[in-house]
């Protein structure tokens, strides 16, 4: 039988909780820390007392308690001295942010790029000239403690190769390996797949805190997603999972796929499918080109109109799939999915109610995605504060070194 955990491992645990308390549920009395985490306060307050000497929150009054008595001290992340770097890597923009303990975006970069020349050294050159413009501007005494990054793509999550980016050509390509060399910290850049770091972001920051099962589809150029199961992020045996645009939703007839198959989700519904059914020029690409699809729709443009119901309705198929499967309670619809699904969403109810069994449709809720564009930036913030919440002093110790 394995020994239960050493007095030193449950110190750990505690202070890793009670930093992840304020970073993503903001500043905390005491006596609301002892609460949540079911600790006595003299225990908080040593938790407290150890991560305030080593710069990682900070103890204050509270403004104004209203109540007789002395007041708990409230416990608040220091975002301006512990900070990470994120990066979001899309088909045609980078996105290069330096943001603060507790979530807070400290300062941003962020550049649009042509889809064609998509070359790695490139790539990493930008995110790294960001990241040492924002470096620069801090102060002597704040410390970085993780670098995180979300892609467009399949990725090897052990060491951040990219393994197939099927909109951009990339094949085997050591992205994180390479920006963190780039970026000469010392520090190794986590990366993964930009539709799986939308689901974290929501599920811990957005639409989806307090549910445990849920999915985040996330529109780019192709769909990705990101399957939240009983708390945690689905990842498959070699950490592919989640590739719900590469589900084949129309076998027969259906429309080639950067992937080489026919068919898929992504080929019927991404942002090529919409452009083309509304007759758009080919010149038309991006974000932008998606919205004036939607909005012309709402202006009564009849092919844009069309076209909106005819990739709502694939949507609606590829969703009624997923529910069926996975049972969750939330689908969060991202990326440029957010307009496709607002401006759709009758034929993807039409769908659920059609295709998807009864019992599974009783609670699922469909929603937008409360962090907006930057979920997927977001996420990668979050990955990279994932080691110093797990374990604090250490890594703020080997930061500082």
């Amino acid at each position: 039988m394995r020994a239960g955990p050493s007095p030193e491992e449950i110190r750990r645990h505690n202070l890793g909780t009670l930093l992840r308390h304020v970073h993503l549920g903001g500043p905390a009395s005491r006596a609301v820390l002892a609460d949540r985490m079911g600790l006595n306060r003299s225990t908080i307050m040593a938790l407290t007392a150890e991560l305030t000497g080593a710069g990682l929150v900070r103890e204050e009054l509270p403004k104004d308690t209203g109540r007789a008595g002395r007041p708990s001290l409230v416990v608040r992340p220091e975002s301006d001295r512990v900070y990470v770097l994120a990066f979001d890597v899309g088909v045609d923009r980078l996105i290069a942010a330096r943001v603060g303990l507790g979530g807070t975006v400290l300062d941003r970069r962020e550049m649009v790029r042509p889809r064609e020349g998509f070359e790695l050294a490139d790539v990493v050159g930008v995110l790294a000239g960001f990241a040492r413009q924002m470096v620069r501007k801090t102060q002597s005494d704040t410390v970085c403690v993780g670098a995180g990054a979300a892609f467009c793509g399949m990725v090897r999550r052990s060491d951040g190769m990219v393994r197939f980016g099927p909109n951009i050509g990339w094949v085997d390509e050591a992205f994180g390996t390479e920006l963190s060399r780039r970026l000469g910290l010392g520090l190794p850049v986590s990366v993964d797949n930009d539709a799986n770091l939308g689901a974290l972001a929501e599920h811990e920051r957005g639409a989806g805190v307090g549910c445990d099962n849920l999915i985040y589809l996330h529109g780019d150029v192709g769909i990705g997603g990101g399957i939240i199961v009983g708390g945690r992020l689905l990842g498959g045996e070699g950490g592919y999972g989640g590739e719900v645009g590469h589900m084949v939703v129309k076998p027969v007839g259906g429309l080639a796929c950067g992937c080489g198959s026919h068919g898929c989700l992504e080929a019927e519904v991404g942002e090529r499918a919409l452009l083309a059914a509304a007759e758009r020029s080919p010149e038309l690409i991006g974000r932008e080109a998606v919205r004036s699809v939607v909005d012309a729709a709402d202006r009564g443009d009849i092919a844009a109109r069309d076209a909106l119901h005819q990739v709502g309705d694939w949507l609606g198929i590829g969703v009624a799939n997923l529910v069926n499967i996975f049972n969750p309670g939330l689908v969060i619809f991202g990326g440029t999915l957010r307009e496709i699904y607002l401006g759709s969403a009758a034929q993807v109810r039409s769908r659920m109610a059609t295709n998807v069994l009864a019992v599974s449709r009783e609670r699922v809720r469909l929603r937008t995605p409360a962090l907006g564009d930057d979920a997927t930036l977001v996420g990668a913030a979050e990955l990279a504060f994932s080691e110093v919440l797990t374990n604090p002093l250490e890594v703020l110790a080997r930061a500082t070194a």
